[in-house]
């Protein structure tokens, strides 16, 4: 079995990508409330700052910087995981999913790059608010209801 050896940077910001088990469904934006519910609960107990975010119906990107002394971003994304994965029917569960009690909803791994300085900081928020055009759902992005870069440009701080 394959160890995945994560960095532990405390208060590092960090892009990630994290998909839905079956590619092409729209799971996300389908239960987005019960989505939004999972991370505000776990931002509660678990505090980060969101930089950036955007739900695609099968993928999130997101932009995460952790509070001073923490680097625990993985424990963050199995916590919102698994409250996402309760409100919502299972997935194909294959004998694998049955045996380790997983509900087949998302990709077991995910994706993470740790910013490393302003210009790769520009490009990762730039990512997320562009995706929804890039995959050919809107023109602009301010026309995706699923991204952060509405309160981006709220408060100056997007095009």
């Amino acid at each position: 079995m394959s160890r995945y050896i994560r960095p532990k940077v405390p208060g590092a910001t960090v892009f990630f990508t994290v998909n839905l088990a079956a590619r092409g469904e729209d799971s996300l934006i389908k239960h987005i409330d019960a989505l939004r519910d999972a991370v505000r609960k776990t931002l509660s107990e678990r505090r980060f700052y969101i930089d950036a975010w955007v739900v695609m119906p099968d993928h999130i990107h997101s932009v995460w910087t952790l509070p001073p002394g923490d680097s625990d971003y993985a424990r963050r994304w199995q916590v919102i995981k698994a409250r996402f994965s309760r409100s919502v029917p299972k997935g194909h569960q294959r004998s694998s999913h049955v045996a380790r009690r997983e509900r087949a909803v998302w990709q077991r791994r995910f994706w993470e790059h740790h910013v490393r300085d302003a210009e790769s900081y520009r490009a990762a928020i730039s990512y997320c608010h562009l995706n929804p055009v890039k995959h050919g759902f809107v023109q602009n992005a301010e026309e995706w209801p699923y991204s952060s870069v509405h309160r981006d440009i709220a408060i100056g701080r997007w095009m």
